[in-house]
């Protein structure tokens, strides 16, 4: 179009941007695209490297949902009746590699000697520091140096005191399921369908809409819908240490009438209902732990970050903030600290130098049912 055109008629004209979108759509390509930016170290290049979004959702990119369906659909197909574990052992190292291997340890004895002698161990460290590169490069994992690892990072697991016994047993090497033998000779390893259903919080009509209003939970609806991944994964990870090997499943979380989500979960192998109804038990008591019901501090005075202890103190007490606070009075910062539903599970939050260590079980209430 060429000469003078009007606002109007050049609003009207197709955008360049949703033209691409159309084109990447009709053509199955990603619509969403990551650019990142790759340089090589040794010339300085730098080029501009495009992958896909790689989401599952279809209302975001359905070209990547339908790859990501696709290849779920694969893994199910291909590896759900093996009968041998699809990891296979670590390989043996090669000559290449365990001459690296060898030159590391003389290094690092070298080094060591030095460095009890009090002499500069500069240029040995550089040099180490280079073999543990090619190691890399030729395919070893792991530290060759356990003694050089870095300081681990520890995080509380402690239960509850009342939470019901979820016995741990020591993980296998495996995660197929048991394999039955007939009495005719014949093996099976059957698999189980699970669905997780929420408990109700009143009385819906036929949209999905509170019958009553004054008596329909809201509160708990809420709490539930927005931990319910964290319930979920507590869940898979109670049940993998009950049973003692690594359960395999695929899942979906689709939500109800009452917009409440429950998950669809195919497992590998079965679980008596016993066990899977104290599995059940021990998850939700430690997820919703502990209550939300008492605001222990107002938005007019909130705790105080103490940075010597790494924690919030109380600013009438001067102690740590006790279990049970209530995200929604503090700021953002404080609720990344303080320990409440979803965050630290089953663990009391830590102690601090002002104050004592929070006795385990403190401030212990009935999960909600």
């Amino acid at each position: 179009m060429t000469g003078h055109t009007t606002r109007a008629e050049r609003m009207a004209q197709p955008r360049a941007a949703d033209a691409i979108k159309t084109l990447a759509e009709a053509s199955g390509g990603c619509i969403r695209p990551v650019q990142l930016r790759r340089t090589d170290l040794d010339t300085g290049q730098v080029e501009q490297v495009i992958i896909p979004c790689g989401v599952t959702l279809a209302t975001l990119c359905p070209a990547c949902a339908e790859r990501a369906q696709s290849l779920r659909a694969a893994q199910c197909r291909e590896g759900w009746h093996l009968e041998n574990e699809p990891i296979p052992p670590p390989a043996t190292p090669d000559d290449w590699q365990t001459w690296l291997l060898e030159q590391r340890a003389e290094l690092q004895q070298l080094r060591d000697r030095m460095h009890a002698a009090g002499d500069e161990t500069a240029g040995l460290d550089e040099l180490i520091g280079e073999v543990d590169t090619e190691l890399a490069r030729s395919g070893i994992r792991g530290n060759p140096d356990p003694g050089a690892r870095k300081k681990p990072r520890h995080r509380s697991t402690r239960r509850r005191q009342d939470a019901p016994a979820l016995p741990r047993r020591a993980i296998g090497p495996r995660t197929t399921g048991k394999v039955y033998t007939a009495p005719g000779g014949k093996m099976f390893r059957p698999s189980m369908f699970l669905t997780l259903t929420l408990d109700s919080y009143g009385r819906v009509l036929e949209d999905g809409t509170p019958a009553n209003r004054e008596t329909y939970d809201y509160r708990r609806a809420a709490r539930d819908a927005i931990h319910f991944a964290a319930l979920v994964d507590r869940f898979i990870q109670n049940l993998r240490r009950f049973l003692g090997y690594d359960v395999q499943y695929f899942a979906a979380i689709e939500p109800q009438r009452r917009l409440a989500p429950h998950a669809h979960i195919a497992l590998r192998g079965t679980v008596s209902r016993t066990d899977l109804r104290q599995v059940l038990g021990a998850t939700y008591h430690q997820v919703w732990w502990p209550s939300t019901d008492v605001i222990r501090f107002a938005a007019d005075q909130l705790p105080v970050w103490h940075e010597a202890s790494g924690n919030y103190l109380d600013p009438a007490t001067g102690k740590c903030c006790p279990p049970g606070t209530r995200p929604s009075t503090l700021s953002a910062r404080t609720t990344r600290r303080c320990t409440w539903p979803g965050s630290g599970l089953s663990s009391t939050p830590r102690a601090c130098s002002p104050g004592p260590r929070t006795p385990a079980g403190a401030s212990a209430t009935s999960p909600s049912t």
